[in-house]
C-alpha cells in the first residue's frame, strides 16, 4: 500500500532552496544524484479543502510556537510575515530564497501527526 508521500516545491533558485531547508531548516536529506537533495520532512497531515475555480495544492510547516520559531529563523536571516490570529492556529509565512513562499503556523486544530 502506500507508504510516503513526496512534495514538490517549485523555485526560481533550486539550489538557493535547497540550501534553506538544508543549512536553515536543517532537514536530513539524501542526494539522490548530482546534489539533487530530498529531504526528510517532520511528520505530515493533508487536508482537502473546496476549491473556487482552480485547483492547487499548499505546504504549511507546522510549529509548536509561532513566536519562539520565528525568532530562531529570524536568527538566521528569513524573513516571516506579520502572525495572523486565524481562529484554527496562528499563521506567518517564510519567504524562500528562491522567492517562494511556505505557509507555517502553530495550530490550534488536533493535529493528525498526533494520532
Amino acid at each position: 500500500m502506500i507508504t510516503g508521500a513526496h512534495v514538490i516545491v517549485y523555485s526560481r533558485d533550486a539550489e538557493a532552496d535547497r540550501a534553506f531547508f538544508r543549512d536553515v531548516l536543517e532537514y536530513p536529506n539524501v542526494d539522490a544524484g548530482g546534489g539533487w537533495l530530498i529531504f526528510k520532512l517532520p511528520p505530515a497531515e493533508v487536508a482537502v479543502h473546496p476549491a473556487d475555480g482552480a485547483e492547487r495544492h499548499e505546504l504549511y510547516l507546522m510549529c509548536d510556537d509561532v513566536a519562539a520559531t520565528i525568532e530562531k529563523l529570524t536568527a538566521r536571516g528569513v524573513s516571516c510575515a506579520p502572525v495572523r490570529d486565524e481562529g484554527w492556529g496562528l499563521l506567518t509565512s517564510i519567504t524562500l530564497p528562491g522567492g517562494g513562499e511556505l505557509g507555517l503556523y502553530q495550530p490550534r486544530h488536533p493535529k493528525a501527526t498526533e494520532l
